[in-house]
């Protein structure tokens, strides 16, 4: 009697041929969980994170993979979609060019490599039914401490879902290129704001500040010769997009991975999608506050 043996199944997934820099993999944070310290998380740049899951036709909440400055190079050993969002960025696949802010069929055996960022700082790569990290905490996001891992590593491989319907390719959606240009950045009066030198007020929403290169996802420090001030206050809730000032005259501003209670002066909140464009911004350029 002769069996016919099924196929083994092969499960859909990517390798990372290179890891690029600071590269994670994110969805839109641990929600609920601020009380017992445990950080928000999520993609730097909501929009783009979003932009690229809805072209997909992804649920909101499917993983990315973010990286900053610059990409990776990925191999999928099966056929899928993807969309690569965020900064402006020189994108291949098997060596010719593709395009940024669309969907792209993937082949099995494809290469995916994404080179250099001419406008932005973080790329996102979504795949057809997101990444399948392990769900930690309701949520996908690398975190040190919280996940095994806190940084993608050259030789990883991730799995993926095989699609399950094909999706149009020629569609397209226009992404804001005022995302990554905007010069300014809307705020709300922080907490403290009012309790500030009527000087200090005025230089705050008047004058250009600086990113420092000592910024990263937990916060965006910003260079400035001002001679800002505030005292201390009893330490507080604090919340991604908080601007914060010190003693010495520091500004601050906290980011997805921000702790949750800070003892420095509140004296702006940025908006939402404003935390999303200065995640965008690099190292050395300019801004001014705006009250929205």
């Amino acid at each position: 009697m002769n069996f016919i043996m099924d196929k083994p199944v092969i499960e859909a997934s990517v390798k990372i041929i290179y890891a690029g820099i600071l590269s994670t993999i994110q969805d839109q944070g641990r929600f609920g969980l601020r009380k017992f310290g445990v950080p928000l998380s999520g993609a730097m740049d909501l929009y783009s994170a979003q932009f690229a899951n809805a072209l997909l036709n992804n649920d909101a909440h499917c993983a990315v993979l973010e990286s900053t400055i610059i990409g990776p190079t990925l191999t999928f050993n099966s056929s899928t979609y993807i969309v690569v969002t965020g900064a402006k960025c020189q994108l291949s696949i098997n060596k010719n060019n593709a395009n940024l802010n669309t969907v792209i069929k993937i082949n099995s055996g494809d290469t995916l490599h994404i080179g250099k960022i001419t406008n932005g700082v973080r790329t996102y790569i979504a795949v057809s039914g997101g990444w399948q990290t392990p769900l930690i905490l309701n949520s996908r996001s690398y975190y040190a401490g919280i996940t095994k891992d806190k940084l993608i590593q050259i030789d990883d491989e991730f799995k993926i879902l095989p699609p399950c319907k094909e999706i149009i390719t020629r569609a397209t959606v226009k992404f804001d290129s005022c995302h990554l240009n905007n010069n300014l950045i809307q705020v709300d009066r922080g907490p403290e704001f009012d309790q500030l030198d009527s000087r200090i007020r005025q230089t705050l929403l008047n004058r250009s500040f600086k990113v420092s290169p000592q910024s990263n996802r937990m916060a965006y420090k910003l260079e400035n010769d001002y001679n800002l001030k505030a005292k201390e206050i009893i330490t507080s809730s604090v919340q991604p997009g908080t601007v914060q000032m010190t003693p010495s005259g520091e500004l601050i501003i906290l980011m997805r991975d921000c702790q949750t209670t800070g003892g420095y002066a509140r004296v702006l909140q940025l908006t939402d999608f404003a935390i999303n464009q200065l995640s965008q911004k690099p190292a050395g350029s300019n801004f001014k506050f705006s009250i929205k």
